[in-house]
């Protein structure tokens, strides 16, 4: 989680569909500037926090726009969400990350997005347009209720949604949508599943691994990997993690308590110092270089028998 943290002020809101809008105004000083592709830290309560990726246009420094989904199986955020947020209502933030970026391009670049995948896509079609970069937005769901949202815009015109709450319904052809992106960029965000078939297309098209951009909301699972051991250094603490055990799980039954937000690894709450050992990071928060000493302890692994951790 961002240790910078801003009040704001909830502006507009406005519910299409299922999807809940709306605004955050700064309360004092300006807000700090974001590029698309970018998510925020949403403090909901002292144990509830949750990201979500800024959804308006870049260009606009004067608030951050957020697009809630209410979710069935809403582990607490998006239903918080629906239920509190409210015209004036002031709330906390953490300042903008962004690990999925826009390179720059002439274009064309293809977005693809599938269910919640589809929201930093959205920041990225308002920036695209900005700098009239030519690009498709194709949004993949079962249940799409962004598509009020998206033919809403100021980009429907080209919006492709792709409506899959017919079970006879196929995924689009991912090779067709892709076909005369030339040296234009891909970025897809949504269900693994989703991720890999738009990367094997645009392989098999020849676009280079250098073209080709994605970002998950929540980590690889833990599960199927082998047991190992951690040691808390400064607790002097070691305990044994099962093969399908979070490090925070086991730390916990030690005594050993990590402060955790998502459990996902999106937030960075449990991030620690790395001391030693080799670890398998399974979290999408740490960039390549944080994870040189850093490590993410409510979803990482262990390639070797021991890691060393600084609690």
């Amino acid at each position: 989680m961002s240790t910078q943290t801003i009040e704001v002020r909830v502006g507009s809101c406005e519910l299409i569909g299922k999807v809940l809008s709306f605004d955050l105004l700064p309360v004092t000083d300006e807000l700090p500037p974001w590029e698309a592709g970018a998510h925020i830290d949403l403090i909901l309560g002292d144990d509830l926090v949750r990201q979500y990726s800024l959804c308006g246009d870049p260009a606009d420094k004067t608030r951050y726009c957020l697009a809630v989904l209410l979710e069935e199986n809403s582990r607490g955020g998006s239903r918080t969400v629906h239920e509190t947020v409210r015209p004036g209502a002031v709330l906390k933030i953490g300042a903008p990350r962004n690990l999925f970026p826009l390179v720059p391009s002439e274009g064309p670049d293809v977005l693809i997005g599938g269910g919640i995948g589809v929201t930093p896509l959205i920041a990225m079609a308002h920036e695209l347009g900005d700098r009239n970069v030519p690009f498709t937005l194709h949004y993949v769901a079962r249940d799409p209720a962004f598509a009020a949202f998206l033919q809403a815009s100021s980009f429907a015109d080209r919006v492709q949604i792709h409506d899959r709450s017919n079970p006879s319904t196929s995924r689009p052809d991912l090779s067709s949508v892709l076909q005369g992106i030339g040296r234009g960029h891909v970025y897809t965000c949504g269900p693994v599943a989703l991720m890999d078939g738009v990367q094997e297309a645009a392989l098999a098209l020849g676009l280079t691994e250098a073209q080709i951009h994605r970002e998950a909301f929540s980590a690889l699972p833990i599960s199927g990997g082998e047991t190992f051991e951690v040691l808390a250094a400064k607790s002097g603490v070691r305990v044994q993690v099962g093969a399908d055990e979070p490090i925070t799980a086991a730390l916990a039954r030690a005594g050993v308590k990590v402060t955790v937000s998502c459990e996902q690894g999106i937030c960075g709450t449990c991030v620690v110092d790395l001391l030693e050992g080799d670890p398998d990071h399974r979290d999408e928060y740490l960039t390549e270089d944080e994870r040189t000493d850093q490590i993410a302890l409510c979803c990482s692994r262990a390639k070797s028998p021991l890691l060393v951790v600084d609690l």
